[in-house]
Parts: C-alpha cells; structure tokens; sequence
C-alpha cells in the first residue's frame, strides 16, 4: 500500500496545532494535549474547566464540518485497516498516554517546546514505535 504524502496540507495543519497550543496557552495557561483533555471531560469537579475541555473536544470533532463548509466537499478518509483496529489503536494510545504521563500532541507539540524532560524522552519513544508499528504492519504482516 501507497501513501501519499501532501506536504502543504500537512504543513497547514501543523501550523494550525501549533497556533491553537499557543492561544490555549497564551489565553488560559493551559497545555494542549488532546488525550489528557478528552479525559478531563469524565471530571465534572470544575464547571469552567470542563466547558473549556467540552469547548476544545467540540472544535476538534467539528473540523470535518468546517472543511466541507469551506471547500464543498467532505475531507477523504480511506483507512486501509478495519474499523475495530482504529478503535483498538485509540484505546492503546489512550492508555500509553496514561502512562506516559501525557499524549503525542501534549509531549510533542508542547512539552518539546518547554523543553521538558519528559518530553523529549516520550516524543523520540512515540516515534520509534510508529515507525516499528507501521513497518511491521506493511512489510511482515502485509496491510
């Protein structure tokens, strides 16, 4: 299976995480880390901390949406593996994020950024298993 890579969306888009991490941080002190706010969201102990987490989960998810408003027509997605294996790789990364004391987007994007430790231990670890994960995939199991 071939993938192909379109730099210039993919760059757009990390800009626009880069510049939503700053604005989180810039206007409420917070660390954008995707799994960590999606979890937050099981929290109902701070009303205002929620409807933040509620607010940033809404917009992620109504990303699709804004596209198709944009350009006409919805954003392709073709995954070359079962839905259940989706959902399975979501678990396992929300459960990796658990223990690695943040997620791909937390460590990679911010913690990088503040120079943290911990961080730029996590990142190259992520790294390393994606690109063992879909090497394994492709060339020993054949997806």
């Amino acid at each position: 299976m071939e993938t192909a890579f379109t730099p210039w969306s993919a760059l757009a888009g990390g800009a626009m995480i880069g510049l939503a991490a700053v604005f989180l941080m810039a206007l409420h002190g917070r660390i954008l880390g995707a799994t960590g706010i999606l979890g937050g969201l099981l929290r109902f102990n701070d009303p205002a901390d929620w409807r933040l987490r509620a607010a940033l989960v809404l917009g992620m998810a109504l990303g699709p949406l804004v596209y198709l408003l944009a350009t006409g027509h919805s954003p392709a997605i073709d995954l070359p593996i079962p839905t259940y294996a989706v959902v399975l790789g979501g678990l396992f990364v929300g459960i990796g994020a658990s223990f690695g004391g943040g997620c791909p987007s937390g460590h990679g994007v911010c913690g990088i950024a503040r120079f943290s430790r911990r961080s730029l231990l996590a990142t190259p670890i992520f790294m390393a298993t994606a690109f063992a994960t879909v090497f394994i995939l492709r060339h020993v199991v054949g997806v």
